[in-house]
């Protein structure tokens, strides 16, 4: 672009004649640099807008008077002024730059990856941000391999920004602890709330759910006020787990409410269950409409658990086809018992 400008001022120029006056526009050619190019690049293109000016003011005899010297002075002002916009925009990139491995270190100090498997099941994990450049948000999730059982949280932290991230260490701190310590479910649940009550002030709270998946074929479940899992069947339907009584978030116990009550749900070899939080199924389109989760469970259906999400994944996207307002995490595990995936027969079935 900037060689650009120059040629189709000189051009003119010629064109034209001294009489039109174009000849500071060849300060263009640096202008421009200083915005897309580096510095070098930069006093590069002042350094021929300087020997352009030169020679199409010599062309018009434009030095026999002071246009020609103005020019001049504007194509060094402008080169000058070029370079030292590319130089701040280096630098402001290179900050850039450290601030997003500082969030990737972030992330996978607080959002660790998900093990690939973990006892009978088959994990991947989708999470986006809403925060512009942010790689971590105020959603949580994790997967432990426990004595007890595979132990899983898939949760919400009420707002965004560093104070959401701050409080969503604090429940995967407790939580990564108390898997392998509680003997039951529910206290786990009651573990993590006096953790989240002990940080949390005024009405803030957490949207939680935690499960527990063991070798008896079933998946247990405590819900604090989070949207309910999908589990897809062998068969490809669809159904939304809903806990017996809804019970108040995490951080919100000490306004007397009873809290959740574990609820048994048959989980088998071959079918799925999908952990998500509310940015999936509140994301909108353009026309305003939900996601349509329920309507989505064909996606999955992958032999990869991992291509499968990021299918579902690239569908809530493009029904949003905007940025999101909100986190949007998901978890998917799958039972694949002794090696069978979603679908395939189990032996003696």
């Amino acid at each position: 672009m900037p060689v650009a400008m120059m040629a189709a001022v000189a051009g003119v120029d010629v064109v034209a004649g001294p009489g039109v006056g174009l000849l500071p526009l060849v300060s263009l050619g640096p202008a421009f640099s200083g915005l897309v190019g580096g510095w070098r690049r930069t006093a590069l293109i002042g350094l021929v807008a300087l020997v352009l000016c030169i020679g199409l003011g010599l062309y018009n005899g434009l030095f026999e008077e002071r246009r020609g010297f103005a020019a001049l002075g504007s194509v060094v002002g402008v080169t000058g002024a070029g370079i030292a916009a590319a130089v701040m925009r280096s630098r402001r990139e290179a900050e850039l730059a450290s601030v997003r491995s500082i969030a990737e270190l972030a992330q996978r100090v607080l959002l660790r990856p998900v093990p690939l498997t973990a006892g009978p099941l088959q994990a991947a994990v989708s999470y986006t941000s809403a925060v512009a450049e942010a790689r971590i948000g105020g959603d949580l999730y994790e997967v432990v391999a426990s004595p007890h059982g595979v132990r899983v949280i898939v949760g919400d932290v009420q707002g965004k920004g560093l104070a959401a991230v701050e409080t969503a260490a604090v429940v995967l701190g407790a939580f990564r602890e108390a898997a392998h310590d509680e003997a039951d479910l529910v206290g786990l649940g009651e573990r993590l709330e006096r953790s989240v009550a002990r940080e949390l002030e005024g009405e803030k709270f957490v949207t939680a759910i935690l499960v527990e998946i063991g070798a008896d074929h079933e998946a247990v479940f405590l819900n604090y006020g989070h949207p309910a899992p999908m589990l897809v069947r062998r068969d490809g339907t669809a159904d939304f787990p809903e806990p017996p009584s809804y019970a108040l978030p995490l951080g919100l116990g000490a306004h007397g409410a009873d809290g959740p009550k574990p609820f048994r749900v048959d989980f088998a070899p071959g079918e799925q269950l999908l952990l998500y939080t509310d940015g999936v199924t509140e994301a909108r389109d353009d026309r305003g409409r939900f996601y349509p989760l329920a309507g989505r469970a064909h996606l999955l259906k992958d032999p990869d658990a991992h291509h499968a999400l990021q299918a579902l994944r690239e569908d809530l996207v493009h029904h949003v086809a905007a940025p999101a307002h909100d986190d949007a995490a998901m978890l998917l595990l799958r039972y694949h018992g002794h090696g069978h995936g979603p679908g395939q027969p189990v032996p003696g079935e």
